[in-house]
């Protein structure tokens, strides 16, 4: 329903480059070029700046921006309006995962909710724990699903899935499938996510439980990623704490093995994050929905209560 034209400038403005916003929009650059230059043609202004080998917004790109943002939030509207005349839940929305989530559990959450809801309009962002909370705040994004605790008046933070942390270890480790105390831990080079990561912090407060110092630990390379953690355990560099849903595949293939830890206790559960207050749009509201349905027939939900 969008005017084409004004749906290419708002990519080229958003990108500030030509060739990103053609890849962004399965076009070719000579098409987005074609297209932008048409609408210049019908305003009869100059909306970009080609020159000093950068692209900018001239004064009327600026001016026209919040228009071209205000008729896409209205052409989604409509779209949502009539939609919703069938039952079909439809409109925007914008979802971020911390990354053992958004690798190994969102795509057959948002896969279940397209064949739903196949007129949605899904943004996605990833990052770790703390960056996508930075996001939920910023109004960045309407939902968060984060692996980390998380604490706050201004967050709503509803519990979907159990997690299990394990430690993984090259296949001809000494540790490789043998029951380790916790007390060892020190002797082994232990490889960390960043700063922010939710699995860090998880591992950490773990450990204080246990009476294990962090200062007392063989502290190695910190990596951004689970994957370039996987990569390096493989690799020999260490060992490390991961997601039980990121090391199935390595676990198959006898790539890495498994050191079970006695005496830590790492459970730690997935959460939907959301802005507290008002309620959900409705495609919001839906997707939540969506995900605690689909968690519960992956496993149950935690309740807090022992198992009968």
């Amino acid at each position: 329903m969008e005017n084409f034209r004004l749906r290419v400038f708002r990519s080229v403005s958003r990108h500030l480059n030509f060739r990103l916003a053609a890849e962004e929009l399965l076009l070719t650059q000579p098409a987005v070029t074609q297209q932008i230059k048409a609408l210049e043609t019908e305003l009869g202004v100059s909306l970009f700046d080609r020159s000093a080998g950068r692209v900018t917004l001239t004064p009327a790109g600026k001016a026209l921006v919040p228009y071209a943002e205000r008729l896409h939030d209205l052409a989604q509207e409509a779209q949502a309006a009539v939609a919703a005349t069938t039952g079909i839940v439809a409109g925007n929305l914008s979802v971020g995962a911390s990354q053992t989530i958004g690798q190994y559990l969102l795509p057959g959450f948002l896969a279940a909710f397209l064949k739903r809801s196949p007129y949605a309009h899904l943004e996605m962002s990833y990052g770790n724990t703390q960056q996508m909370l930075e996001e939920l705040r910023a109004g960045k994004i309407e939902v968060a699903l984060i692996e980390g605790p998380a604490t706050g008046h201004d967050l709503k933070i509803t519990p979907f899935l159990e997690d299990h942390m394990v430690c993984i270890v090259p296949p001809h480790h000494a540790w490789a499938d043998k029951k380790i105390p916790v007390s060892d831990l020190p002797h082994a080079v232990l490889l960390r996510r960043e700063l922010g990561s939710g699995s860090r912090r998880i591992v950490e407060r773990a450990l204080k439980v246990a009476g294990v110092k962090l200062t007392g630990l063989n502290n190695g390379l910190i990596f951004s990623s689970t994957e370039a953690l996987l990569s390096a355990v493989e690799a020999g560099l260490g060992i490390a704490f991961v997601s039980r849903w990121a090391v199935r595949n390595q676990l198959t293939l006898g790539t890495l093995k498994l050191a079970h830890m006695d005496g830590l206790s790492l459970r730690r559960t997935f959460s939907l994050a959301t802005v507290a207050g008002p309620a959900l749009p409705e495609t919001a509201q839906s997707f939540c929905d969506l995900v605690l349905t689909h968690a519960a027939e992956l496993a149950p939900r935690p309740t807090g209560r022992p198992a009968s």
